[in-house]
């Protein structure tokens, strides 16, 4: 089969999962959708729950593995759709649908590269192919859950929308409850200990952190105040206020190092949700990203959240389609941006996995 009839397959797969409801746990028939994808190539696959996932023919337990991965799982769509989100159809060269971009772009041509290596002997890495569930709400049986069941991974390229640049970093995240304290009382009399008026000067000190150390990828740690609750009558001054906060860490700092810095420092009381969610990161002279740097890729810090944050080796994101689409109504992906994404993905990987490559593993 040539690369453009693979191409055209990808494409008609990616149309196949816009058309089927998959929001993150519910993904069983677009999983039964990329199983056929493996029984019409005779390529043998795994399933857990609703993860698939299959490995290169001439496999050898003595080779580093290279792990490809996407989601097939999508957000739900937001009330700003005009667009049946579950219609695949080209518009002036763009393929609509929920899922087009994020991820199935990513997905469907990561797939077809897995195929176009399949059969390819003395390989210097094994590749492992994971089209996973759960990943947009980092659901217990998502890649990370999964992972256990694996083989060891040595690399891994996550299939997110890039532009197709090597997005070589990736914030972690840390989410914290905090609570701004006060004295509880009648509207009508006077309170010098107001939990609303004390959260001005605790908002003002979130709005006014700076984390020292900064990244070359990925800049400085970001925090943001995203939620705010207090009170529930209007004749009560509450005794609390609620706050949620989001950091996005650099790699500069470990998320418990984050958390024991807010813990020590906030002007209230805060305790982080989880600190699973690291920063990830692969060597800018690492073969993968070289190869890609030789065809004209750029490399860059990303900063939003992927399954990247699963893994514990170092890993590159890239993909076709562009972050910005990502959750938005309407949402979209370039059929070209496809073309190119499978051609870039099989040059980069011809590069990298040549049976001798000029720099280490």
């Amino acid at each position: 089969m040539t690369q453009q009839e693979l191409t055209q397959k990808a494409i008609d797969l990616l149309k196949t999962l816009i058309s089927i409801q998959s929001f993150s746990g519910e993904e069983d028939q677009t999983a039964d959708a990329i199983e056929a994808w493996f029984k019409s190539f005779d390529i043998p696959y795994e399933r857990v729950h609703n993860n698939v996932f299959a490995k290169n023919q001439y496999w050898d337990d003595s080779k580093p593995t290279l792990l490809l991965n996407s989601h097939h799982d999508t957000v739900k769509p937001n009330k700003a759709y005009t667009k049946d989100p579950f219609h695949p159809h080209i518009e002036d060269g763009k393929l609509y649908g929920l899922g087009s971009n994020d991820a199935g772009g990513c997905l469907v041509s990561l797939i077809a590269t897995f195929n176009h290596f399949y059969a390819a002997k003395n390989l210097n890495h094994n590749l492992l192919m994971v089209a996973s569930m759960e990943e947009e709400n980092a659901g217990p049986n998502s890649l990370r859950g999964l992972l256990p069941q694996l083989p060891k991974i040595d690399v891994a390229i996550v299939g997110e929308p890039t532009l197709m640049q090597l997005a070589i970093a990736e914030k972690g995240l840390v989410v914290f409850d905090a609570v701004v304290k006060g004295t509880p009382s009648h509207a009508a009399h006077p309170n010098d200990n107001n939990s609303i008026y004390n959260t001005i000067e605790v908002l003002q000190w979130f709005k006014n952190y700076k984390f020292e150390k900064t990244s070359e990828a990925l800049g400085d740690v970001k925090m943001t105040v995203t939620q705010i609750n207090g009170g529930s009558q209007h004749n009560v001054v509450p005794s609390q206020v609620e706050l949620v906060i989001d950091v996005r860490v650099n790699d500069a700092y470990s998320n418990k190092e984050i958390a024991d810095l807010l813990k020590a420092e906030a002007p209230c009381e805060i305790k982080e949700r989880g600190l699973k969610l690291n920063s990830s990161k692969i060597d800018k002279e690492h073969p993968l990203v070289q190869s890609g740097i030789t065809l004209g890729r750029t490399t860059y810090g990303s900063p939003t959240l992927s399954d990247q944050a699963a893994l514990s080796c170092q890993s590159l994101k890239l993909g076709p389609g562009d972050s910005t689409r990502s959750h938005s109504a309407n949402e979209y992906i370039y059929v070209k941006e496809i073309e190119e994404g499978i051609d870039l993905y099989i040059k980069i990987l011809k590069g990298f996995l040549a049976p001798n490559p000029q720099k280490g593993q």
